[in-house]
């Protein structure tokens, strides 16, 4: 077991060590949007260092850290619910974003496998998703994820295996647009 009391330096670091992972983490908690989930991340970094989000050493930092931006994007899409208009102005311009495709010789162009993946990912129930990013993105066990996830051990079972199956289902179809997986 982890000792709770993080001084600032410690707590930063330990911050700074899991960013690039608790960026991916919340991406995933928002779908893949990259602009929601860098304000979740900031949000959730607020949290932490103001002190309002209080690591307990109840269970590893990371997973602890994992639950922290769950919980946060959570409460960023209650509020957004409850806006239409602004839910409907983020889903135009993310729409938009979508269709300004940049040239095929650009660097930052993603493989065409990986945006399959992603669209398959999106069609997944939100704890199918936040489960299979946590065990495959991220490397926690399943039991690890159901920690970071608040839900039972079981729970993150069905969900793991669910995800799985409808995964595999989806990326074994053709899809419409020239028969390509």
């Amino acid at each position: 077991m982890e000792r709770t009391e993080l001084d600032r330096e410690e707590l930063e670091t330990r911050l700074a060590e899991l960013h690039e992972a608790s960026f991916g983490w919340a991406c995933s908690c928002c779908g893949w949007n990259e602009s929601d989930a860098a304000d979740v991340l900031q949000d959730a970094y607020v949290k932490v260092i103001s002190g309002r989000a209080r690591f307990d050493g109840h269970s590893a930092f990371r997973t602890w850290f994992f639950g922290v931006i769950r919980l946060t994007a959570r409460e960023a899409h209650r509020r957004v619910r409850r806006l239409e208009d602004r839910r409907d102005r983020l889903a135009e311009e993310a729409a938009a974003t979508d269709a300004a495709v940049t040239q095929p010789d650009d660097p930052a162009v993603r493989s065409e496998q990986a945006r399959i993946l992603r669209e398959a990912l999106k069609t997944l129930s939100g704890r199918q998703r936040e489960v299979l990013h946590l065990v495959f993105y991220e490397d926690l066990t399943v039991r690890e994820a159901a920690d970071a996830m608040e839900v039972s051990v079981g729970s993150a079972r069905v969900h793991y295996h669910r995800g799985k199956e409808s995964l595999r289902a989806r990326l074994a179809a053709p899809t419409r647009q020239g028969g390509r997986p």
